[in-house]
This record gives structure tokens, sequence and C-alpha cells, in this order.
């Protein structure tokens, strides 16, 4: 009977994972389409295509470290179930989250210039954002900035008993988004650092960590 409930969760993991790779191989092949032959290596790390190519392209090393997390937990005498889902979070963090840093720590049109931009009026610039462009351009920016910290905001409870509590997770992500709009700010990027990116980034990881609030609550049961 144990054998055949084993068989039938490792037949759930692999019907989710080979459409999970599939996805993640069409994004590849879409982001990498416009980068061209000759975009050299700054296509590649320094614009979003680039950045959204090679985080779909390393989920499959990230699964595989998952595995290799997992099973060197298991050997240390870890129970298999929490080896495997701390080692799924700890992982899925990082890649859910360097990337979309990494994008928001890319140079405006005059990086290293005089220009230091920054906005300290809550909501103004998502009013701005809203009432300039179309909508469709507004929601993006606005729900892109919401998912920076949307996988740490998911998993970090999942992991860490002591984030378990949406208030936490909030703080923890605003705390990480001033980081990100400071590095903007003293590094000269030419980039806005504006307290609504911090608004968003806190509420897009508490959001997250509500949605994965029956799983932790669960656990800490």
């Amino acid at each position: 009977m144990d054998q055949t409930v084993s068989a039938v969760r490792r037949a759930r993991r692999v019907a989710l994972l080979v459409p999970a790779l599939l996805g993640a191989a069409a994004v590849a092949f879409l982001a990498q389409r416009p980068l061209g032959d000759h975009a050299g290596w700054n296509g590649w790390v320094g614009t979003v295509n680039g950045i959204v190519f090679l985080a779909a392209a390393a989920l499959p090393v990230a699964v595989l470290a998952v595995w290799a997390l997992a099973r060197r937990r298991r050997a240390a005498g870890v129970a298999a179930g929490w080896a495997r889902r701390s080692a799924l979070a700890e992982v899925g963090m990082v890649h859910g989250t360097v990337p979309w840093v990494w994008m928001i720590l890319l140079p405006g049109v005059d990086p290293g210039g005089p220009r230091r931009r920054v906005n300290l009026v809550p909501l103004h610039d998502i009013a701005e954002i809203v009432g300039a462009g179309p909508p469709t351009t507004a929601v993006a920016q606005i729900v892109g900035n919401m998912l920076v910290f949307a996988a740490f905001g998911f998993l970090a409870p999942l992991r860490f008993a002591a984030l378990a509590s949406v208030w936490r997770v909030l703080a923890l992500g605003a705390a990480g988004s001033v980081l990100v709009e400071t590095a903007q700010y003293v590094l000269r990027l030419d980039r806005v650092s504006s307290v609504d990116d911090v608004l968003l980034n806190a509420v897009g990881a508490a959001l997250a960590a509500l949605a994965s609030r029956r799983w932790w609550r669960r656990r800490a049961s």
C-alpha cells in the first residue's frame, strides 16, 4: 500500500514537472529571439529579455539543485518530506527572486551620470503610471513590481517558522526593497528610487505569503 502511494506521488510530481520544464523552454525560446545572434554578452545579462531567458534556461538546474539538496539532507537523517520541502523552498526563493532584483538594478539611459532621481511621495509614481500610458502597460508595471519578492513571500514562511507571519514577510519585503532602491541611488543607475516601488514590492510579498498561508499555518499547527 505504501509503495502504491509513493508511486502515485512520484507520478504526480513528474506530471507537474514536465509541463513546467516545457513552459520554461518556451519562455526561453521566445525571450532569446529579440536578442539576435550578435547581441553580445550585454544582451544576455544587461537586458530584460536576456535575464528572462537565463532564468527560464536555469530552471532545470534549479530542479537538479532541489533534488541534490534534498538527497543530501535525507542522507543526513532529515525526514524525507521535510528534506524535499525545505530544499524546494530555498532554491525557489533564490530562483524566483534574483532575476527580478537583477532587472531592477539594470542601468538606465545615463548610468554613472549626475542625475539621482528620488520620489518619497507615496502613490505619486503609481498615479503617473496609471494616468500616462495604456492600461496594459500600467498593469504590467504594477504587477511586475509586486512580483519582485513574491517568491520569497510565498516560500519563506514554509521554510522558516520565524517568518510564518504576513506582517513579518511584509516588513522583510519592505526592507529588501529599500536596500534595492538605495543601491539604485548609490550606484547612479539613472533610475528612480521610489517609495511606491517599496510599497508594491512589500505588498506583493505579503500577498504571496497569504497565498501560501494554508500550508504554513498547517505546519505551525
